[in-house]
This record gives structure tokens, sequence and C-alpha cells, in this order.
């Protein structure tokens, strides 16, 4: 097993669309909403579910872009200083109703730092989490509040996740650990 794409364009955007709709029917107060993307996909994803709720309901949701490099607990192990990135949010998420968005959830240490890091940022009234990909393994207690596709893996197993805004296409893989 090399690659095995397991998500396409089409699948892609579905998804999307079913956790938007999902966030409008969870009776969100959309006005008190902001999205924040974990970098970097995160981002991209986090702005087209803003540009779908903008479009289905007419309301601008800010987003953010949260950098959670001096957050990991496994820096550590790191040799070197991390490459770090700017957050940028667009405004104070205190008393906010706040979205973390992410590509994948595995073993969720990075929504872990996530939290951390959005604390810096005031305190949200409500904290929820989006993921495109639920694979599984966790390693402390988070589950996603909204998820576009569950794809069970193996740990041998890795999910590539590819983004038009950054990889020139949308579409998932699957793919072994190890092989070329």
């Amino acid at each position: 097993m090399t690659k095995k794409e397991v998500i396409d364009e089409v699948t892609m955007k579905r998804a999307l669309t079913r956790i938007t709709y999902e966030i409008i029917e969870r009776n969100y107060e959309i006005n008190q909403l902001v999205l924040v993307g974990i970098k970097t996909r995160g981002i991209y994803i986090a702005q087209r579910i803003a540009q779908r709720l903008q479009q289905l309901e007419n309301v601008e949701v800010p987003v953010g872009a949260l950098d959670i490099t001096l957050y990991r607990d496994d820096q550590k192990e790191q040799v070197g200083k991390p490459e770090l990135h700017a957050s940028s949010i667009p405004e104070s998420l205190e008393g906010k109703e706040v979205i973390v968005v992410d590509d994948v959830l595995f073993t969720g240490r990075t929504i872990r730092a996530a939290l951390d890091a959005i604390m810096d940022f005031g305190r949200p009234q409500k904290v929820a989490l989006a993921v495109l990909i639920d694979r599984g393994h966790r390693e402390v207690p988070i589950r996603a509040d909204f998820v576009g596709k569950n794809i069970p893996t193996s740990s041998a197993e890795e999910i590539i996740v590819e983004m038009l805004e950054v990889d020139g296409a949308d579409r998932v893989f699957i793919h072994k650990k190890g092989e070329a």
C-alpha cells in the first residue's frame, strides 16, 4: 500500500458542508461565533466553513489562525528551535463561542495545545472542535463536536490531507508509514 485516496474533492466539500449545517443546527449564536483554524490546513478548513456560513446564514463569521508550536508537549523531543508562525485572532475571544478547526484528530495532543493557546486570547463562553477527519487513537480525553469523516486507521498508517490552497488539490490519502 503506497498512498490510497480515501476522500476526493467532492467528498471533502460534502463533509465541510455537513459540518457547517451541524453548526447551524446546534443553535450556535452565529453573531458570537469565531472560527479558529490550527495552522496550517485547519485555517483553510475554517475559512471554507465561514464562507459556507456566509452563503447559508448571510453572516460574516471571523476566522482566526492559531500557531500552537510553543504550547506542544512534544517540543523537548525536537532538536533545535521550533519554527514559529504568528497567530492571528481577529478579536478578543472573551465571551465568544469558539470553534477550533483542524484537519485531522489523532492523539488529541494538538487540540490540548490549541486549548492552552486559545486561553491567551481571552476566556470564551464555549469552545467546540471541528475536524475534517477523526482517525482515532486518542492519548488524551479529547473528542470532536463536528466530524467530516471518521476514518479508522492503524498506528502504522498516517492520514495525509491535501488542500487546494496549499497542495493544489483537495483530497485525503492513507499512507502506510515506512513505505515510499
